[in-house]
């Protein structure tokens, strides 16, 4: 088992903040703006001609599903392009692993800091939808720790991905057939109870669908026994993709 010592952690955070505060407003931007755009888009837009879904109004049911979207685009592409760009064309990892410093705790600690930015940018969507009726609750304040879990795993899989391939442009290939998928069909636009039943089985292994219902039943007060499901369901994706990256990159980086 690889050495882990978390007090590698903070290092590995203070490095990432100091860059952070270099380039945050683009970053910040695109993550908040992206999937308000979705929200706006289609929860208005397509919310004109489809009044209610689910017993809620379309632009609810959007603009809770939208907090998944900005979880995904602001976890997986950092996982996937800073992890590529740090590894193949700056050389960064050369240098940090030069000191005491493994490649479990590396790539640990630069998800965790990816995860504690976008349960931020995750929030927003939700946020937005309040004045379109969209009802504060208590609960909601569990939103940005299901965010934090969701990306965390997502993150790892960026990492995982970003070790596989061999030049950037290959990343292409996974957002076409993984991440797309990943995102329409887990419910953020439509119910996919309307999809074949074989599409149930699906979502169980799609992490985007798990974020979407923790972050409904936190939003609608609807939490219960079956939501631990969900949670144990990003839970054990976060696992399974932070033992891939962790692999991948170790034979990337080491051996």
């Amino acid at each position: 088992m690889a050495k882990f010592d978390v007090r590698s952690l903070p290092a590995i955070w203070t490095r990432e903040l100091i860059i952070f505060k270099r380039y945050w407003p683009g970053t910040t931007f695109t993550a908040v703006l992206e999937p308000l755009i979705f929200l706006f888009a289609i929860g208005l837009g397509v919310g004109a001609f489809v009044d209610e879904i689910d017993g809620m109004k379309y632009v609810v049911f959007v603009g809770t599903g939208a907090v998944a979207t900005a979880v995904l685009f602001s976890s997986v592409f950092p996982g996937m392009y800073n992890t590529f760009i740090a590894r193949v064309f700056q050389k960064v990892y050369d240098g940090i692993l030069s000191t005491p410093t493994t490649t479990a705790e590396l790539m640990v600690g630069e998800a965790t800091w990816v995860a504690a930015r976008t349960a931020v940018y995750g929030s927003v969507p939700m946020l937005a939808t309040i004045p379109f009726g969209l009802t504060p609750r208590w609960t909601m304040l569990l939103v940005p720790p299901i965010c934090f879990i969701s990306a965390l795993g997502l993150t790892f899989l960026g990492q995982y991905i970003s070790g596989l391939v061999k030049v950037i442009d290959s990343f292409s290939y996974f957002q076409s057939a993984l991440l797309t998928p990943l995102l329409f069909v887990s419910g953020t636009y439509f119910p996919i109870d309307g999809l074949p039943a074989w599409f149930g089985t699906i979502s169980n292994v799609n992490p985007v669908y798990h974020c979407i219902e923790l972050v409904r039943d936190a939003c609608f007060g609807m939490l219960s026994l079956a939501s631990l499901w969900h949670v144990l369901a990003l839970v054990l994706f976060a696992a399974i993709t932070g033992t891939l990256s962790v692999r991948v990159m170790t034979k990337r980086l080491i051996t």
